[in-house]
């Protein structure tokens, strides 16, 4: 399964947050350096996880950003939803528009399993486990 752009993202900058010694903040200079996301970008994705309370942000000398939690309590999930992955929970992947289990599409329960075991595996797995 591919990610939208910018769920990977935010996967990549909590990941190296997430390896960072607790309590120390990295500049989102340095950030948008170690992850390969443009600043802009990583600007607007570091705003949604903080409002998310994923992440804590300082300004100033010695600021930027770190976890606002332990790495082992932060799910991929939780990270991908602060970023509106699951935007679009109903739609059908054929394509028909929403989602209809009472008409199924061709594609139905191939695309019903996999999207529930990609989510069991997002709502498990932690950024400590990277």
């Amino acid at each position: 399964m591919i990610l939208k752009q910018t769920a990977e993202y935010a996967l990549r900058a909590m990941i190296v947050l997430a390896q960072q010694e607790p309590g120390r903040c990295i500049s989102a200079a340095e950030l948008s350096a170690r992850t390969n996301i443009p600043a802009s970008y990583l600007s607007k994705i570091m705003r949604r996880l903080v409002l998310a309370s994923l992440v804590r942000s300082r300004r100033g000398h010695g600021g930027g950003f770190r976890l606002a939690r332990a790495a082992a309590d932060v799910s991929f999930l939780e990270v991908m939803q602060a970023v509106d992955y699951g935007a679009e929970p109903n739609r059908c992947a054929f394509g028909v528009g929403a989602c209809n289990p009472e008409q199924p599409c061709p594609l139905h329960d191939q695309y019903t399993e996999l999207t529930a075991s990609f989510e069991s595996w997002a709502r498990r797995t932690t950024l400590d486990e990277s």
